[in-house]
């Protein structure tokens, strides 16, 4: 397990914490609707960190090719119907392919390692094509404060933020609960709080700017090459 990083449940669990079975059963939610508003009918998206395909195939089904990028082999195995490719984000180099699309969504733009956010966002500057964009998804602004709190699906399964604790050099621990009638799983990995301004700090040093904000609360973002 990655330092700072656990997860406890049933089934196989990720270096970062993730329970494989969990990201198998959480629903969609309404990220492909934001998605497919903000990109062209049929782009080729680079889907980095794609898990079990929990939005990779509800992609697919609104008619876009999708290569799946993710560094566990047990998530990617769920993925069907795309290309997938396993390995760190931030190595990731595809010999000069591009694409219409690259997201970088669950927030792993909050990495704790600030170098391998940095090396997330070259991964994406590196391989979006000429009038192309990227797709991020940041924290909303009070994830690291709003403690404890949780939410219960309509699906009937409870997801908690159950603690957020200094960590040391701006980062924070976050433990997370997912409670099913039948199971239960926690998360507990790193997150580094990003301002408005401290994001598009590290954008502008990858090469990207902000596009467009592209829902009332910020925590989508279209960014494009700095031209």
């Amino acid at each position: 397990m990655r330092e700072g990083y656990e997860g406890t449940g049933p089934g196989a669990i990720t270096p970062d914490g993730c329970a494989v079975e969990l990201y198998e059963r959480l629903p969609v939610g309404e990220e492909p609707d934001v998605i497919t508003a903000a990109v062209p009918a049929g782009a080729h998206i680079l889907e980095l960190g794609s898990g079990v395909g929990r939005m990779t195939h509800p992609l697919l089904d609104r008619g876009f090719t999708v290569t799946a990028v993710d560094e566990s082999p047990d998530m990617l195995s769920r993925v069907r119907g795309a290309r997938t490719i396993c390995g760190p984000i931030e190595e990731l180099d595809l010999g000069g392919e591009k694409f219409d699309v690259v997201m970088l969504a669950s927030f792993l733009v909050h990495t704790g390692d600030e170098e391998v956010r940095r090396g997330m966002l070259r991964t994406c500057a590196r391989h979006v094509g000429e009038g192309g964009c990227v797709l991020i998804q940041r924290e909303g602004e009070d994830y690291h404060t709003n403690v404890p709190r949780e939410r219960v699906d309509p699906s009937g399964f409870t997801i908690r933020i159950a603690s957020v604790e200094p960590a040391g050099d701006g980062v924070n621990s976050v433990r997370a609960e997912y409670v099913f009638p039948d199971a239960a799983w926690t998360q507990t990995f790193l997150a580094r709080p990003l301002t408005k301004e401290q994001f598009e700090s590290a954008l502008e040093e990858a090469g990207l700017e902000v596009d467009e904000y592209l829902t009332p609360d910020g925590t989508w973002v279209r960014a494009v090459p700095k031209a």
